[in-house]
């Protein structure tokens, strides 16, 4: 049967199914048990619409096997086939093998005449191949958590780095999916209060043969090359589990605490690279329809990603891969979303990106897909590639003119002038980048630090950054930071230095999780973990990205957790709709900005950079929050709004009591503190508490 595609056993035997239209033949090479051995080469005996089928009666889930595939060898015309290379299923559901960087995997000799045929030698043995899957699973009770959008809390994190090192954690679990897994793991999230994991990637990856000369790897795991597959190296081996049925037992166990799972997906590129890359799947299979080529020098490859290819989903063929892809994670790994890496090179055509492409028209309608989260890193390299804002209705994307704005407002005042302007955009939402087609505020993911680039801690640490682990003498990474060294470069004893590092991080939290929009946490900056500088540690699986718990800044995690409770417990500091200034029925408008003195920020305040307050409207609950935000160096007296104020956090000193305040009050350098308005008739002592939620 032409469908479906890859291999399914149905209880008699096993039918294979593979896409390559250009292909004069494809042979099924079975192996066995451990993949080393090829058992036999059997002809897929039909081809239909460009899919080359065989059913082999008596097959049995675990068998190991990989394609042959039969066809012109002709870089220069965009044809890469070479039979001496065994191919991996692009459905492949479990891989068997991993990529070393050997020669073999070359479609042709090094040093060889260009125009000379392809690579004769035969790759079988260290080839990438696919195991027959059956693996029924009992869900149980399990179901997705559907977190709203306005209560998304997200929080980025490597399976590996996350748990490596975890004191609490068995060592046969750490790094893993079962690490994941583990009771204390699970208690730290809830602490943390965050509803949604975004996990690195996890499909299978092979590494660049670049990395691998040097002794590093690819550790953040943008390098896909099994769409189907979950990565091998974080599963434990525990006896009686697979990668398959440990990733399930992680989703189920997150899923119990009511937590989210998001996939990081890389479907933009594949880890064939450049011309000069490793034939592993499908280059060999149909080099001509799963990649974009250069117009006019089919034998080159469009390199939108930085990664040397670029996925054609203008390609039906390609796109119901991907399509098959998400729908397989959610339906049989029952993921809750994904953030797609690269977004806008998945939806390029022939004149470039279009928010009405084929992949962003095939997300939309997909019932499976209707219900889960969407996030789009809105940029790739290509031309016209910065796409912020411009995609559709339902999508959140990652939003980096919130992370530079408030980076630059907390550690780099006066620059550039009229930052406060910028602040009150960013910090409500971005309205000017996503207030249209009914967008709401969540669909901006607000960030100050991500995997890419420094950590918090790092931000208030270092002026400059410091690759020089990564083997490519300082010059990767980004160069434009907006961090903060606090007058020292880097590990200090001083203890002025570091309360001010520590003072800046619990501001820069505290923005972030008061502002509106959708926060997202680097896992991490919660414990101030460091990674020394180096702002691109992709390829660093060692003691610098891993994180490290036995010294964690543990009064750090907790004053996270007050904070995703202080966001959950007071609806104005997640509003679901958009701030506009509104008269509410107080006769207040729903968000009012205040310079210290008390009166509303007029024009000549906008274009300076200094302390501000920020009035939040009743919530539906009937209670107004004032935030006071003073990033200066020296404290600053606020004039409050009349009537009486609790004061729930203040992020120079977050160990205070509450208190409750009235006409004025002292905003100290580099802090941010929460007001809620007090009615007349309640006392402090009958006021709700943020710890009572």
């Amino acid at each position: 049967m032409a469908y479906p595609l890859g291999a399914h056993w149905d209880g008699r035997g096993v039918n294979f199914a593979l896409v390559a239209p250009q292909a004069q033949s494809v042979d099924l090479c079975l192996f066995d048990v451990d993949g080393l051995q090829e058992l036999a080469r059997l002809p897929l005996p039909a081809c239909e619409d460009g899919v080359w089928h065989g059913y082999l009666e008596g097959g049995v889930p675990g068998q190991v096997y990989g394609y042959r595939v039969h066809g012109p060898y002709a870089p220069s015309r965009g044809d890469r086939f070479n039979p001496n290379k065994v191919l991996l299923d692009p459905y492949a559901r479990r891989v068997v093998g991993e990529y070393r960087a050997q020669p073999g995997f070359q479609d042709q000799l090094a040093g060889a005449d260009p125009h000379a045929g392809p690579n004769p030698s035969d790759n079988a043995a260290i080839a990438l191949k696919a195991q027959v899957v059956h693996e029924p699973y009992d869900w149980g009770s399990d179901v997705p958590p559907r977190v709203a959008a306005a209560d998304t809390i997200l929080y980025e994190l490597h399976v590996k780095g996350f748990t490596r090192l975890h004191p609490d954690v068995p060592p046969a679990q750490r790094g893993s999916y079962a690490g994941m897994a583990h009771p204390a793991v699970l208690d730290y999230l809830q602490l943390l209060g965050i509803t949604s994991v975004s996990l690195m990637p996890v499909h299978f990856r092979a590494d660049e043969m670049r990395l691998q000369h040097l002794g590093l790897s690819n550790y953040w795991g943008y390098s896909s090359i099994g769409f189907f597959a979950p990565e091998n190296r974080y599963w434990s081996g525990q006896a009686g589990t697979t990668p398959i049925s440990e990733f399930r037992d992680m989703v189920k166990a997150l899923h119990g605490r009511g937590i989210e799972v998001v996939l990081d997906v890389v479907y933009n590129h594949t880890a064939e690279t450049d011309e000069y890359g490793p034939t592993l799947s499908f280059r060999g299979i149909d080099n001509q329809l799963y990649y974009h080529l250069q117009p006019g020098h089919p034998g080159l490859y469009e390199n939108w990603t930085g990664c040397g290819n670029c996925l054609n989903l203008a390609e039906p063929r390609v796109l119901q891969l991907v399509m098959d892809s998400l729908r397989y994670w959610v339906q049989e790994m029952h993921v809750d979303g994904f953030r797609f890496d690269l977004a806008p090179e998945l939806a390029r055509n022939a004149h470039g990106f279009s928010s009405s492409s084929a992949f962003l028209a095939a997300l939309r309608q997909d019932p499976v897909l209707a219900g889960v989260k969407l996030i789009a890193e809105p940029w790739d390299i290509g031309h016209g590639g910065y796409q912020l804002g411009r995609f559709p209705p339902g999508w959140f994307e990652w939003n980096d003119k919130y992370r530079d704005t408030m980076r630059a407002f907390w550690l780099r005042q006066g620059e550039p002038p009229g930052l406060l302007g910028e602040f009150a955009r960013r910090f409500a939402a971005s309205s000017d980048v996503f207030q249209h087609y009914l967008r709401l505020p969540a669909a901006s993911i607000n960030f100050i630090a991500a995997h890419d680039g420094f950590t918090l801690r790092d931000l208030v640490s270092y002026n400059h950054k410091h690759n020089e682990a990564n083997g490519e003498d300082n010059r990767d990474g980004h160069h434009h930071n907006l961090s903060w060294n606090c007058g020292v470069e880097g590990p200090t004893e001083d203890a002025e230095v570091l309360q001010l590092r520590a003072r800046l991080q619990r501001a820069m939290l505290a923005t972030l999780f008061f502002s509106q929009g959708t926060p997202m946490l680097l896992a991490g900056d919660d414990m101030g973990h460091s990674q020394h500088g180096n702002n691109n540690a992709y390829c660093q699986d060692n003691e610098l990205s891993w994180l490290d718990w036995r010294h964690a800044d543990h009064e750090l995690a907790v004053f996270t957790g007050r904070l995703a409770a202080l966001r959950r417990r007071y609806p104005a500091l997640r509003h679901a709709r958009w701030y506009d200034g509104a008269a509410q029925a107080d006769g207040q408008p729903d968000i009012l900005w205040l310079q210290p003195g008390g009166a509303p920020l007029d024009d000549a305040s906008w274009r300076e950079s200094g302390a501000m307050g920020i009035r939040l409207g009743a919530d539906p609950a009937g209670e107004t929050c004032l935030l006071l935000v003073n990033p200066q160096a020296q404290p600053t007296d606020f004039t409050l709004p009349e009537g009486r104020w609790q004061v729930l956090m203040n992020t120079a000193n977050p160990a205070l009591p509450h208190e409750d305040v009235r006409g004025s009050m002292v905003v100290p350098a580099h802090a941010v503190c929460l007001l809620v308005a007090v009615p007349e008739e309640k006392s402090s002592n009958d006021h709700k508490k943020w710890e009572t939620t």
